[in-house]
C-alpha cells in the first residue's frame, strides 16, 4: 500500500518520525503542496496512491477521480471541510479523521490568551528588560491594568469538548459560566465570550455587528475555533469603538493572512498564528491516531470514519 502524506510540514517539522507509515508499505512525504492551474502538481504526487494524509489541502472530486488507486483519505485534524466527503463516497473512498487530539492543547492556549489580555506580562516584561523597574519610584508599577478573573462571567459559545475543558479551567479560576446553547442572552451578557464552535454555511461570519451589539460593552472576545466565524470588518470597528474590549484570537479568516487584515495592528487585538494545536505532545498524538486510522481501514474496521 502506498502512502502519500501531501502537506507534512506543519504537523511534524522534523521532531516527530514518519517512518512509522513503512508498515503499511511505501511512502512519500511532501512538506507543502502548493496549489497549481488545474491541481496538476497534487495529482503528480497522489495519481499512484492507495492512501493520502492531508491537513490542509483541498481534494476535490476531480482529484479523487484522477486517483484510481485511492481508498482511503486520513484527515490529520478534526475538521475535514477541506475533503470532498460525499464525493468520496460516491467514489467508494473511505475517509477519517482524528477527533479531540487537541482540546487539552487549545483550551490552554485559550485561556493563555485570555491572561495575557487581563495580566499583561509581555508588555510587563518588556519594560523590565528595558530597564523601567530600575528607576521606579515604588517596588511596583504597571502599564496597563490587571483584570481579576475571579467574579467574572465567562460566555461559551459551542460546548463541546474544548468548550467543556475552557469552561472547567476557567470555573477553577473563579469564574461563573453561561452556555450559549443553554442561554444565549446570559451568554452575550458575559464579560468574557469564547468561540468553540466548528465553522459551516449556518454560522459564517455570525459575530458580527448585529449579535456584537447584544453584547455588554467592554466584553473581552476569545476565537480558538475557526476564523470565519468573525465578521474581521465589523470586529475591528467594534475594537476601534471600545464596544469590545480586547480580541485574542489564534485564527483568521483566512491563512495566512492578507496584507490588509482589519484585524492587524490594532492596539487591544492579540493575534496568534494558529497555534494553539502545535505542541509536540499533540502532534505526536496527531500521529499515533492517523496511524491507528489507517490500520482499522486496513483491518476493515471503521475507526474514526466521517464517510
Amino acid at each position: 500500500m502506498k502512502t502519500v502524506i501531501i502537506d507534512g510540514y506543519t504537523a511534524n517539522p522534523g521532531d516527530l518520525d514518519w517512518d512509522v507509515y513503512k508498515q503499511f508499505g511505501e511512502y512519500e512525504v511532501y512538506d507543502r503542496t502548493e496549489d497549481t492551474e488545474n491541481d496538476e502538481l497534487m495529482i503528480e504526487r497522489i495519481k499512484d496512491a492507495d492512501a493520502i494524509v492531508v491537513n490542509g489541502n483541498e481534494i476535490t472530486r476531480s482529484m479523487m477521480e484522477r486517483c484510481p488507486n485511492l481508498k482511503f483519505i486520513c484527515e490529520a485534524a478534526t475538521g475535514y471541510n477541506n475533503i470532498d466527503v460525499k464525493a468520496a463516497k460516491d467514489l467508494g473512498i473511505a475517509v477519517a479523521n482524528v477527533p479531540g487530539y487537541s482540546t487539552d492543547a487549545v483550551a490552554q492556549h485559550t485561556v493563555a490568551l485570555l491572561l495575557e489580555l487581563t495580566n499583561h506580562v509581555a508588555i510587563h516584561d518588556e519594560a523590565v528588560q528595558a530597564g523601567e523597574w530600575f528607576n521606579s519610584p515604588d517596588f511596583c508599577f504597571t502599564i496597563k491594568p490587571l483584570m481579576l478573573l475571579a467574579g467574572k462571567s465567562l460566555g461559551i459559545i459551542g460546548y463541546g469538548a474544548i468548550g467543556k475543558k475552557v469552561a472547567s479551567i476557567c470555573s477553577a479560576l473563579g469564574m461563573t459560566l453561561n452556555i450559549y446553547s443553554n442561554d444565549p442572552d446570559a451568554t452575550l451578557a458575559s464579560d468574557v465570550i469564547s468561540l468553540h464552535c466548528p465553522l459551516n454555511d449556518g454560522n459564517r461570519g455570525f459575530v458580527n455587528e448585529a449579535l456584537i451589539s447584544r453584547m455588554k460593552d467592554g466584553v473581552i472576545i476569545l476565537n480558538t475555533a475557526r476564523g470565519g466565524l468573525i465578521n474581521e470588518d465589523d470586529m475591528a470597528k467594534a475594537l476601534k469603538s471600545g464596544k469590545v474590549a480586547a480580541l485574542a484570537a489564534d485564527v483568521l479568516s483566512s491563512e495566512p493572512p492578507a496584507r490588509d487584515n482589519p484585524l492587524i495592528g490594532l492596539e487591544n487585538c492579540i493575534l496568534t498564528p494558529h497555534i494553539a494545536w502545535i505542541p509536540k505532545e499533540t502532534r505526536q498524538l496527531l500521529l499515533d491516531v492517523c496511524i491507528k486510522d489507517q490500520e482499522s481501514f486496513l483491518a476493515g474496521g471503521t475507526l474514526n470514519r466521517v464517510e
